[in-house]
């Protein structure tokens, strides 16, 4: 190989885990040491403005900027005592990472000197320059004002020394800017539709809340062999390799037993996340090798997805002072599974969870009947746009294959629920519904105790599935901000459960009892809906079709699923729970189309870089050996013998003439099809160019590179190959 890359992959080989330093208490003593929760909050503040704080926070209840100096003052003291020595608000700008910037505890104190000063003002709002962020035209460049401001349930934390204090992040026109605007009012929304419809069976239900319990996938990379292969530098994901002869093929890297290095980062990983107040729990080996899996304990919905975007910031600081380096690409490796991040979501009240299942009651089983059936209506009529939610242009990489869930949304309910449904649906009759708990099994060897058996299997292919008392939304993708989704789903929910109180309640003022009007209801929600119902394999062609005999949204163009957003259904959504307006999504979509762009631009520069300036050459120089070799037997034999031993040796030099002439031809090409494109004004039409043209060609390019790489000498190829990226030591 290569001395650089020779260099690289040695010392990658060589590298022992960092002592990492386990602090001498409990987890339970350091969790959410650097958070200004509300055990902070009611020592640092007064008893009256703690008091109007939680209700803001607990309640909902209108924040009065009248407290903010006071709880300021409050914030300021823990931090600067926390060893803070700055401030920054924190937000979710439509990158799809976080932005801050810093300021000082500082101010003049009048006499020549400094003094440590945060008020209620500073506190409450800030000005970020609107127009530098991706705001889809809602900003002009000259038009730079914008604003963030404090959302108080989420609490502000601490890292290193600075006070990071959650906001929102909204034009000076007041457009929403970020995905936290949204979300909140998403799940405001959800929370006021399901209390009405939970009065029908509990009138002492006061609020709901959503829950998300996030599971984030991700890579571990070598730091060196990832700084050796520019693709992965740039672009998050290897643009040529050939698969390693040995990859996951074995299923013996899922559940096995974690290599010492990644086990020291994740030890100090789940160490400074429990000081932020992240509740990890979980921590395994996935299914490709160098693929690992942390989730949390559940959580409010907005804290969760704080938290999610926190951790990935996190994940990143803490690998390199480990030698790695985190890969959140949704494919960073061809060949071999992908990363998502698993978005388990439910509801609960202040009484209890929606969708538990079997309640006590039959009454509590017909509401998580009611909630499960409006939960798949949402679904169904908005089936289209849940799939625009996690669509972009690295997650279009991972769906669809035979390690994810299909580029086709439906729900996966088990046998029990489904049998319930179908029992509904048939049943004329007012009957209450009854629901089984856990069966016993018990195995066949003495010394095992008797197990209980969930009433409905897995499925995995599905990527909208009832697994107990949550729907996991398995589509997400790895690198992406959980509020995408989690604002579609919510408004969809809300929206759904807003026309069923209407059409009870129509029922009821028509003299129907109140539980046949919900039994109506529902058995006629169970009919409309299910097309969104599938039990079976999710990774079939058999599916694809009947998907589209059912009317789903069978779409695999990125650029195209965006259009959901803007159909006159989704406009009417989103406006009429108050969550987003049609110039908000507009411009949403605006930027979707542009990220989208500018991701392959630069996956489509690099590979032409990397085929100019590695490839070609390396595998010109291998054939200038092989003609050099050529040319010597020809001296040394007979010329009969002479063109027998050469026979090999002139096939692999046409073969890599014919390969590098492609490449170099179709990098040409490229480079043309990506002028063409960039001269369209239409950000849709850009995005579909690059998506019809650019990402074909580059898979075209990328087959011939990879046939050279097995083709020439390991010692002259540059990049590290997959047998060396793939395998922590």
């Amino acid at each position: 190989m290569s001395k650089l890359r020779f260099r690289v992959v040695e010392a990658a080989f060589k590298k022992k885990p960092v002592d990492v330093a386990v602090p001498t208490e409990r987890p339970s003593e350091y969790f959410a040491k650097y958070v200004f929760n509300k055990e902070k909050m009611f020592r640092y503040l007064p008893s009256k403005v703690y008091a109007q704080l939680i209700d803001v926070i607990d309640n909902g209840a209108t924040l009065d900027r009248s407290i903010a100096d006071e709880v300021a003052a409050g914030m300021k003291k823990w931090a600067i005592e926390m060893g803070a020595t700055h401030y920054t608000h924190w937000f979710h700008p439509l990158t799809e990472g976080t932005a801050e910037k810093h300021d000082a505890f500082v101010e003049h104190d009048g006499k020549g000197g400094m003094m440590e000063e945060f008020t209620g003002k500073l506190l409450v709002q800030q000005e970020p320059d609107a127009s530098s962020f991706p705001n889809g035209g809602i900003r002009n460049t000259f038009e730079a004002r914008g604003y963030s401001a404090w959302d108080p349930s989420s609490p502000a934390f601490i890292v290193d020394d600075t006070l990071c204090i959650p906001t929102i992040f909204i034009a000076y026109t007041g457009e929403s800017l970020d995905y936290k605007a949204p979300l909140l009012k998403a799940l405001r929304a959800v929370d006021k539709a399901a209390v009405e419809v939970c009065h029908y069976f509990n009138p002492d239900v006061k609020k709901v809340y959503a829950y998300l319990g996030w599971e984030q996938e991700y890579f571990l990379v070598d730091e060196g062999l990832y700084a050796a292969r520019p693709d992965l530098l740039m672009t998050g994901r290897t643009l040529t390799g050939h698969d390693s002869a040995k990859n996951q093929q074995l299923e013996d890297h899922y559940f096995g037993a974690i290599p010492p290095r990644v086990a020291a980062f994740m030890k100090d990983l789940e160490m400074e996340a429990l000081k932020l107040g992240i509740p990890v729990k979980t921590r395994h080996n996935e299914v490709a090798p160098n693929q690992f899996e942390l989730a949390p304990i559940f959580e409010e919905c907005n804290l969760a997805v704080d938290h999610n975007m926190l951790i990935m910031s996190l994940m990143k600081n803490i690998a390199r002072r480990h030698g790695f380096r985190v890969l959140l690409h949704e494919k960073p490796f061809k060949g071999v599974n992908g990363s998502g991040k698993h978005n388990n979501w439910s509801l609960g009240t202040d009484t209890g969870l929606l969708l538990h299942a079997p309640g006590k009651t039959p009454e509590e089983n017909l509401r998580f009947i009611t909630f499960v059936v409006n939960t798949l209506m949402a679904v169904y009529r908005h089936n289209g746009l849940l799939k625009a939610s996690i669509s972009s242009a690295t997650n279009a990489h991972r769906l669809g294959a035979n390690e994810a869930p299909p580029a086709i949304i439906s729900s996966f309910l088990g046998k029990q629920l489904s049998q319930v449904l179908e029992h509904i649906e048939t049943s004329d009759k007012e009957e209450l519904v009854t629901l089984s708990g856990k069966q016993e099994l018990k195995p066949d060897i003495p010394q095992i105790p008797e197990l209980l058996i969930d009433n409905t299997d897995r499925n995995r292919t599905s990527p909208f599935a009832f697994t107990g008392n949550r729907f996991e939304f398995r589509a997400v993708g790895s690198e992406a901000n959980c509020a995408s989704a989690m604002i579609a789903l919510n408004t969809a929910l809300a929206e759904q459960l807003t026309d069923f109180k209407q059409e009870v309640d129509a029922l009821i003022g028509q003299g129907e009892p109140k539980l046949t009007a919900i039994l109506d209801v529902v058995r006629r929600y169970i009919k409309t809906c299910k097309p969104i119902h599938f039990d079976g394999n999710g990774y079939s062609e058999e599916w694809k079709a009947e998907a589209a005999r059912r009317g789903l949204d069978c779409e695999t163009s990125v650029p195209l699923i965006f259009d959901n957003y803007l159909k006159p259904e989704s406009i009417r959504m989103f406006e009429s729970v108050g969550v987003m307006n049609r110039k908000e999504l507009e411009a949403r979509n605006e930027v979707k189309w542009e990220m989208y762009t500018k991701k392959i631009q630069i996956e489509a520069r690099v590979l032409g870089d990397l085929a100019m300036n590695h490839i070609i050459p390396v595998a010109t120089r291998y054939q200038t050996d092989l003609i050099n070799n050529v040319y010597k037997l020809k001296k040394l034999f007979p010329a009969d013998k002479a063109e027998r031993l050469s026979a090999k040796n002139l096939e692999l030099i046409e073969e890599i003439a014919n390969r590098t002439a492609f490449i170099k031809e179709h990098v040409d090409a490229l480079t043309e099809a990506r002028k063409v494109a960039n001269r369209m004004e239409s950000a849709r039409l850009k995005a579909i160019a690059y998506h019809d043209t650019i990402v074909p060609a580059m898979e075209e390019i990328r087959y011939h590179i990879d046939k050279l790489e097995m083709t020439v000498d390991n010692q002259m190829w540059t990049l590290p190959k997959y047998r060396e990226l793939l395998f922590i030591r």
